[in-house]
C-alpha cells in the first residue's frame, strides 16, 4: 500500500501530513483532542480504495506550534494549500468536531472541487444556537445538562469526547484517545475553544445555495455537540443528510468506527 509522510511549508511553519492508499482523494480533519493519528481506523478501512490524507492542524504536533496559538480562521487556507500541493482535481472531506471548521469553510470556498462532505459531531462555522428549531430553548437545556455531565465525568476520569458509555465500554480506546490528545503538549485549548466560538457565525441562510452533498453524523449521547442539531441543519441544506448513532457520544469515528465507516462509505458511493 502506498504511503507518504510529508511537511508542507506554511507561513506559520510546517504542516504535517500523511498520504496512504490510492484512488480518489479522501481528506480527514481531526478535532480538538486529536491529530492525524485520530483517523487510524478510517485510513485502514478506506485506503484500499481511496487516497487517504490526514494531517495535524497548525499548532498540533507534529505540525509546528504557532506563537500565541492557532486561529481557526486559518485552517481552511492550510487545507487549500495542502490539496494544491498534492495536486488533487477533486476531494471528499471528513471533518470531526473542530475539523468541521476546516472542511466546511473549504467546501464553501471551493464547492466545485468537493464531491462530498461529512461533518461528524459538528456544525463547523455555523452558529449552533441559531440553528435550533425551538429558537434556542432546546439548545440551552442541552447545554446546561451537558456542562454538568462533563464536569461530573472529568472528576471521574472520563474524557468528554469519549463520554461515560464509551469510556466504560472501551477503556483501551479511552487510553489511546487520551494519549493522542496529550500529544498537543502545551497548546492552550481553552483559548482555541474561544477562537472556535468566535468564528462560528454563519447562518443556515448563508448555505441556501450550497451545492456540496453533505452528511452530518451525530452520537445521541454527545455532551460536546448538540446531536439534535444535525438533522435540523441537514433539513435546511439543499443536499443535506443526517445519521444519528443511538449509543454513541462525541467521537463515533473513534469508538464506533465500523458503523461510522459504513455510513461514510455508502455516502461516498452515492456521490462519486
Amino acid at each position: 500500500m502506498e504511503r507518504k509522510i510529508g511537511k508542507l511549508k506554511r507561513p506559520f511553519g510546517n504542516l504535517h501530513y500523511e498520504v496512504t492508499g490510492s484512488g480518489p482523494a479522501l481528506v480527514f480533519a481531526h478535532g480538538l483532542g486529536g491529530n492525524q493519528m485520530s483517523w487510524w481506523q478510517q485510513v485502514a478501512h478506506f485506503a484500499p480504495h481511496y487516497t487517504c490524507v490526514s494531517f495535524a492542524h497548525r499548532g498540533f504536533a507534529p505540525s509546528d506550534p504557532v506563537p500565541g496559538g492557532p486561529d481557526p480562521a486559518d485552517y481552511a487556507g492550510d487545507l487549500a494549500a495542502l490539496i494544491d500541493e498534492l495536486g488533487f482535481a477533486d476531494v471528499r472531506l471528513v471533518g470531526q468536531s473542530m475539523g468541521g471548521w476546516t472542511m466546511l469553510e473549504y467546501a464553501i470556498a471551493h464547492p466545485a472541487k468537493v464531491k462530498a462532505l461529512v461533518l461528524s459531531s459538528t456544525s463547523g462555522t455555523i452558529d449552533r444556537r441559531a440553528t435550533d428549531p425551538s429558537g434556542g430553548k432546546d439548545y440551552d437545556a442541552w447545554f446546561a445538562r451537558a456542562e454538568q455531565l462533563n464536569k461530573e465525568g472529568v472528576a471521574k476520569g472520563i474524557h468528554p469526547a469519549m463520554g461515560a458509555k464509551g469510556s466504560a465500554r472501551a477503556p483501551a480506546l479511552l487510553l489511546l484517545y487520551r494519549s493522542i490528545d496529550e500529544m498537543a503538549g502545551t497548546l492552550d485549548k481553552e483559548k482555541l475553544r474561544e477562537g472556535l466560538r468566535r468564528t462560528a457565525t454563519r447562518r443556515l441562510a448563508d448555505l441556501a445555495h450550497f451545492t456540496v452533498p453533505t452528511l452530518l453524523i451525530a452520537g445521541a449521547d454527545d455532551t460536546v455537540f448538540p446531536p439534535f442539531l444535525s438533522a435540523a441543519i441537514a433539513a435546511k441544506l439543499p443536499h443535506g443528510e443526517a445519521e444519528m448513532l443511538a449509543d454513541a457520544g462525541h467521537s463515533p469515528y473513534f469508538d464506533h468506527a465500523a458503523t461510522f465507516n459504513k455510513l461514510v462509505e455508502a455516502f461516498l458511493a452515492r456521490h462519486r
